[in-house]
């Protein structure tokens, strides 16, 4: 079971969807990911693509994020959302905004209400990640969806060729955990 490292909801163990539909991010990935963005987090708005179970967004918030936006299109992920919120004793007038929806449709939703966002984070399913990172950051790219200094990360299988030459945003790091790695990329409009 996901748990939340730290922060003000720290040591609550959430809830996952059961079967094997869902693969939450494991803690020692999740603990790695906040090392790299710590300075990041703090007053940041989060976007959770394919968020499952929510944990990266509801770790986002513990650790001082502003806000964050869930995104899944499974009813029993969302329903599993909803009672990690509970958990947490927040609820959807918080800090946190659920959204039913396929992760594309989401994103020109908020892309065509101005939404922008500190840190996106997307955990499809492997055998989709690449397409699925790819049209992300095309949607990103065409509505200015990320901050200045903004970042997408896409958990991915080191098992599965994945090619960033292609993507609309630019590819700044890998980070590989055994079988897991996550891509961060940046607005292809900044220097360095």
């Amino acid at each position: 079971m996901p748990r939340v490292v730290t922060g003000k909801y720290k040591g609550a163990v959430l809830f996952a969807p059961k079967g094997d539909t869902t693969r939450p991010t494991t803690d020692k990935v999740k603990e790695s990911l906040f090392s790299i963005i710590q300075t990041r987090v703090y007053d940041a708005r989060v976007l959770d693509l394919f968020s499952g179970c929510g944990q990266i967004a509801i770790e986002a918030v513990s650790r001082g994020a502003r806000s964050a936006v869930m995104v899944d299109k499974g009813g029993e992920q969302i329903s599993v959302i909803k009672r990690n919120l509970e958990k947490i004793r927040e609820d959807r007038n918080g800090p946190f905004k659920i959204l039913k929806m396929n992760y594309d449709q989401a994103l020109i939703r908020l892309g065509e209400s101005g939404e922008k966002f500190d840190l996106i984070y997307m955990d499809p399913p492997y055998k989709m990640a690449e397409a699925a990172c790819r049209r992300t950051c095309e949607i990103i790219k065409e509505y200015d969806m990320l901050t200045e200094d903004g970042i997408l990360m896409c958990e991915h299988s080191s098992d599965l060729p994945f090619d960033t030459s292609e993507m609309a945003l630019k590819d700044v790091r890998s980070c590989s955990y055994s079988l897991t790695v996550i891509t961060f990329f940046s607005r292809d409009d900044r220097e360095g």
